[in-house]
């Protein structure tokens, strides 16, 4: 097909009149000097001492110096800052003779009014048709631009960083102020019963949080002493305010009348009467009266239970022969069912949680301990621990139950540092807050063994 208007215009000749075409042409006439001369960044050629042979226009632009002030007068090095000098001396020649080229190295030049230009500095030495050095050609980048975003990067990391620090700082000042807090709400000892042991244990499974879980020992006349434990429903500050008021009803109402079912249900009337518009707040729990028999060593324990894991009695050993007070039965099998050298739940099914409907039925138990045995209360966080990789079985009751009979006829404190390790081991799987309490008779010490007769020789 044949074109009406004739061949297409060369752009070498300028012809078609169009801003594309004038600027094709203007860019062909740039001679190689032109280029060399204003290009986007500094070039110069200096002697191997140095000595300033050739440089463009642009770097002589950059230093605000004229070219016969710096042409065979200067050498590189004296348009670089003391630090540069002193780099160049140092690092960047050596390394340039040695490999005959240096990319990137970031310096700076000093401007005629004494200012300082950041700049990127590749060399490159020219050699002769035998190898000889010749000279060293050099090209200058301008790096403000650059400098000027790595200081902003460094400004956005160190704020970053000051950031990260004072956020740890108040995480550390939160955890200190929950500590103290949860310090607060429980006892910062057990009383001393004379023979009786007693031992505890509080796990808390994350620092930056209020736990729901306590437990207390306290005397209510005579010789009688109260313990609780239990677990508040939820976390945080409206958890520990319900501990709170938990502890001090509790304490209260066993001075009032110390029957475990009255305690509780004494409980049971201030949470239901406190936390009942919109916001129900209950708990799980056990109370229980502790009276030691001075006269045969043992401790009988009466208890009752509003919906929480049945406690675990661990016995010693074998039962002294005779009739057994407190309910036991002769043979050695006490009331509870629990078999001597082992260990045992002390059911109380049916127990209601406190704090839920205004008349809750709560279950009641009594097992009298015998030297060398102890009882063991624990929150639900021991039991439902999770314990496979993929973090769906639970520890459960049966696991427990095996690992406190190989605990049987240890003291209050032994099994609570044994379980203790154990909730160590469950690591990240121990997800929640666990309290302990042991309570366990001492076990008679084992008679010593009566002296050989002594014999005469004749």
């Amino acid at each position: 097909m044949t074109c009406p208007f004739g061949p297409e215009p060369d752009p070498r000749h300028g012809g078609g009149g169009t801003a594309a075409d004038t600027a094709f042409a203007v860019l062909l006439e740039d001679s190689a000097e032109e280029l060399y001369e204003h290009a986007p960044c500094g070039y110069l050629s200096t002697l191997m001492d140095g000595t300033i042979a050739k440089i463009n226009t642009t770097l002589l632009n950059w230093l605000g110096l004229a070219r016969e002030d710096v042409v065979g007068r200067l050498r590189f090095d004296d348009l670089l800052t003391v630090g540069g000098r002193l780099y160049h001396e140092t690092h960047f020649a050596p390394l340039l003779r040695m490999r005959g080229e240096v990319s990137g190295v970031a310096l700076e030049i000093r401007r005629a009014d004494g200012d300082r230009i950041p700049v990127l500095v590749s060399s490159t030495v020219k050699t002769g048709s035998t190898g000889e050095p010749l000279l060293i050609r050099t090209t200058v980048f301008d790096a403000r631009e650059r400098r000027a975003y790595e200081q902003e990067l460094l400004r956005a990391r160190k704020a970053a960083e000051e950031a990260a620090r004072r956020a740890e700082a108040d995480r550390a000042r939160l955890q200190d102020a929950l500590s103290v807090l949860q310090q607060s709400l429980l006892p910062a000892s057990l009383p001393s019963i004379p023979g009786v042991e007693t031992a505890v244990h509080y796990h808390t499974a994350s620092p930056d949080r209020l736990g729901g879980d306590f437990y207390d020992v306290f005397p209510i006349g005579g010789d009688r002493y109260a313990f609780f434990l239990g677990d508040v429903c939820g976390k945080g500050p409206q958890a520990a305010a319900v501990t709170s008021l938990i502890r001090y009803t509790l304490r209260t109402a066993a001075l009032h009348d110390p029957d475990p079912v009255a305690a509780l249900t004494t409980l049971n009337a201030a949470l239901f009467e406190r936390y009942t518009d919109g916001d129900p707040r209950y708990c799980t729990l056990v109370f229980g009266i502790l009276e030691p028999d001075p006269d045969d060593g043992r401790l009988t324990v009466r208890l009752a239970s509003g919906g929480h894991p049945p406690a675990l009695v661990l016995r010693g050993g074998s039962p002294r022969g005779g009739s057994l007070r407190g309910g036991s039965l002769r043979g050695g099998c006490p009331r509870d069912g629990s078999p001597r050298g082992g260990a045992d739940f002390l059911h109380t099914p049916g127990g209601m949680l406190a704090g839920i409907v205004p008349e809750p039925v709560f279950t009641t138990a009594t097992t009298t301990l015998e030297p060398g045995d102890c009882l063991l209360l624990y929150t639900d966080g021991l039991t439902e621990a999770r314990t496979s990789k993929d973090r769906t079985a639970l520890y459960g009751d049966d696991a427990l139950r095996a690992f406190a009979a190989g605990q049987a006829g240890r003291s209050a404190a032994e099994l609570i540092r044994a379980l203790s390790a154990l909730l160590d081991e469950f690591g990240e799987g121990l997800d929640d807050d666990t309290a302990l309490l042991a309570i366990g008779v001492p076990a008679r010490p084992s008679p010593a063994p009566s002296p050989a007769p002594a014999t005469t020789n004749r």
